[in-house]
């Protein structure tokens, strides 16, 4: 059977995610607002809860006007 969450793949993007939207001075909801999703699913992918779509991911991206391979490249040595 695959494993089809990896949870520990998802908290080294949450972590990525969060210092991203900190380092430019936005709360959770300003980022949600931005790309219009629900607050409490930038709070889940923080938190690795969550597993974002491609579009979330893009939408994410043009948030903060990087590339999407950028938004994907994170540490993850797992």
């Amino acid at each position: 059977m695959v494993k089809n969450k990896n949870i520990d793949l998802n908290k080294s993007f949450g972590e990525h995610l969060r210092k991203l939207r900190i380092a430019e001075n936005l709360s959770q909801e300003e980022l949600a607002n931005i790309i219009e999703i629900p607050i409490s699913q930038i709070g889940r992918i923080e938190r690795g809860e969550g597993n974002p779509t491609i579009s979330t991911l893009y939408l994410l991206a043009q948030a903060f006007k990087i590339e999407l391979k950028d938004l994907l490249s994170f540490d993850y040595s797992k």
